[in-house]
């Protein structure tokens, strides 16, 4: 298990949260029965979009605000919204099929098994819960599915592509501004209304009377998560928009100048980028100190993959056999070399030095509650079954190291979210768009 294979894990395993949480816990909203006949309300490329779904999707983001305990706007402004993020949605999922991504049945599974984890329950249970709410498990599934192989298209066409060099580094921590930056973090909230590409000077102003309006009404005392359902077209708009905890170097440019003239609370004035127009709301503001110490762990495994052939049994099975063998005096190392199926076997299983969060959390766990020379029993995390041994601990001073680490990561996001927003736009603008939706 390669350290960069576990950090891709722990963001698809946090984007999977995300999707949980973005639809609302436990899941979508409980279908309405459909009518009779089931109009078409929306046309992308060679799919369409139905009243059934739309209205199941509104009655789905109705419920979660009410949960939120925010007014919801009218239903025909949400309807709109909604159908819009469905465009998109459809619009990117066409681009993932047509590129061969498939999320089978058991990869989401073992999603919908890691959701209920991160909810505190089982399977069962989990699936209790959706269905004791009112919602349409399979329905919350398919949702599932559906996210997965966005978040999968955006990881190969946009993140894997954006790169970020020692130099850029270098000057990132070389700056000033950036430095201090370090020292501040900001939990934002954005409105997004978005400008197609070659829109005309009416349809422009159009857009921008939109953001003004929603500007007036925020300034007027409108709730922020209320304005944003209704007006923005950012993929967490039902969400109010929130973009969680960064410090400057994660935010675009335009963000940073704008946050900085404000205090906790206050909305800035309507912004312009290339993407749209933007509204911003300074949730909260907090400091970092320069200073980082943490407890390394230094460990080994034996990964067993399961594959058609390999069932979980059989590689449980394997590894209870190879424990008996290490705890009997066999040498671990050897073992890893000759059994395990990470690309660490050449190194006799060895990670090397682990910082928290480096590994998933199911290996995480264990592998903290083992003392040094311990080993664990066989446990299973997304990659397949372990065996983990602890060598030693240390507390390590790595404030240099993770300085370096942070601007590598805040450089990446930032350059990440710019693009991604863009190539979004392309793939909505390229779509043939048919809108049936009576005003």
């Amino acid at each position: 298990m390669q350290r960069a294979t576990s950090s891709i894990s722990l963001n698809f395993l946090t984007a999977l949260t995300c999707i949980a949480l973005l639809y609302g816990m436990p899941g979508q909203a409980a279908p309405k029965e459909p009518k009779a006949i089931d109009r078409i309300v929306a046309v992308v490329n060679t799919s369409v979009i139905t009243e059934y779904e739309l209205a199941a999707r509104v009655d789905q983001v109705m419920r979660q605000l009410t949960r939120q305990k925010t007014a919801a706007p009218p239903r025909r402004i949400l309807e709109k919204q909604m159908l819009e993020r469905m465009i998109t949605e459809q619009a990117l999922l066409q681009r993932a099929e047509e590129t061969n991504i498939r999320i089978d049945g058991t990869q989401l599974d073992r999603a919908i098994s890691r959701i209920a984890q991160q909810n505190g329950m089982d399977l069962a249970a989990f699936r209790a819960a959706v269905e004791k709410d009112g919602a349409d498990f399979n329905a919350f599934r398919e949702q599932i599915r559906t996210e997965m192989a966005i978040a999968r298209l955006r990881e190969r066409e946009v993140d894997n592509r954006v790169t970020v060099t020692e130099a850029e580094i270098d000057n990132f921590l070389a700056n000033p501004a950036l430095k201090d930056s370090q020292q501040n973090e900001y939990l934002l909230a954005h409105i997004l209304i978005t400008t197609p590409d070659g829109a005309s000077p009416d349809r422009l102003q159009a857009l921008k009377a939109k953001a003004d309006k929603a500007l007036t009404e925020l300034k007027a005392g409108a709730d922020f998560t209320q304005v944003s359902a209704a007006t923005s077209n950012a993929q967490n708009a039902m969400e109010g928009g929130q973009l969680g905890w960064r410090n400057e170097g994660q935010l675009p440019s335009l963000y940073v100048d704008a946050a900085k003239a404000l205090k906790p609370g206050q909305v800035s004035e309507v912004l312009r980028s290339p993407n749209g127009f933007h509204i911003l709301k300074l949730i909260d503001l907090r400091g970092k100190n320069a200073t980082l110490v943490i407890r390394q762990t230094h460990a080994r495994h034996i990964l067993i993959k399961t594959n058609e052939v390999v069932s979980d049994q059989d590689a449980k099975n394997r590894l209870t056999q190879l424990k008996e063998r290490i705890d009997n005096g066999q040498d671990f190392a050897e073992l890893a070399k000759l059994h395990s199926d990470d690309l660490s076997a050449t190194k006799g299983g060895d990670l090397g030095w682990l910082n928290p969060g480096d590994t998933v959390p199911q290996f995480e766990r264990v592998m903290d509650s083992l003392k040094p020379g311990e080993v664990s029993e066989p446990i299973q995390s997304p990659f397949g079954w372990h065996l983990i041994q602890v060598l030693e601990r240390r507390d390590q001073d790595v404030t240099q190291e993770r300085k370096r680490l942070d601007a590598r990561r805040a450089i990446r996001e930032r350059k990440s979210e710019e693009a991604f927003d863009s190539w979004v736009r392309q793939i909505r603008d390229s779509a043939y768009v048919e809108i049936r939706l009576e005003d």
